[in-house]
């Protein structure tokens, strides 16, 4: 990787009328007082970082799910799975990964498996990392069912800032892992329940990093991580 690599990122396609909307309003900045207009080109360059899409390193050993989001983990607790995938009343572990208006807001596919159900709910806008989100925000939710039968749920979830939820999978699409299917526009949070049985590798207040980081072992009797902060 080169130097400029390392600092200029891909940007996603979602992105552009975005940064071409920020980069008009900062030439109109500039005829109206120059100083606004070095404001609008600091917005339009946090624009265009928002919608990065950089390459990842997805593990490829099986057995190995991985963080659908870049962020930090702000819940880990047993929860039932939204009533729309039809996964049934009992609570399952959910991971919740916290995005910042400064994280990639892309999502990947936290396992390989058969998207057997995608259902968006509207709703209300609240911090996403309050525990109410899960239940009370926009959110869109998709069911995946993994090799051994087995299915996990991956839910995006619209916060304070985040006006619009992206998803392009589909119902009954093949997904590897680590692939992208969607993203959250502007600060969000996205779920991951897992099956019962399937213990988090992750910690409270970890950061994560989309398609790299494992958040569990599929098959392997782990007890859940325990880490501490220093």
């Amino acid at each position: 990787m080169t130097m400029l690599e390392t600092f200029i990122k891909p940007m996603h396609r979602e992105g552009i009328p975005f940064v071409a909307a920020f980069a008009v309003a900062t030439l109109v900045l500039f005829w109206i007082w120059e100083p606004l207009g070095w404001i609008g080109v600091g917005l339009t360059v946090w624009c265009y970082y928002f919608f990065r899409d950089p390459k990842r390193a997805v593990p490829q050993n099986t057995g190995l799910m991985v963080s659908p989001a870049d962020g930090v983990v702000s819940l880990i607790e047993r929860v039932a799975p939204p009533a729309e995938l039809g996964m049934g009343p009992e609570p399952l572990m959910r991971v919740s990964v916290f995005m910042s208006v400064f994280n990639c807001h892309v999502n990947r596919a936290p396992i390989a498996g058969k998207i057997t159900e995608i259902s968006y709910r509207p709703g209300k806008f609240l911090n996403a990392s309050l525990d109410k989100a899960s239940t009370d925000n926009e959110r869109n939710s998709l069911r995946i069912e993994m090799a051994d039968g087995r299915s996990i749920a991956v839910v995006q979830i619209a916060g304070l800032v985040a006006r619009r939820i992206v998803c392009f999978a589909v119902k009954g699409q093949e997904m590897r892992t680590g692939e992208r299917f969607g993203l959250i526009r502007f600060g969000s949070r996205l779920d991951i329940y897992l099956p019962e049985g399937m213990a988090p590798q992750v910690t409270l207040g970890q950061t994560c990093v989309a398609g790299e980081t494992v958040i569990a072992l599929v098959g392997q009797d782990m007890p859940q991580r325990l880490a501490r902060m220093e």
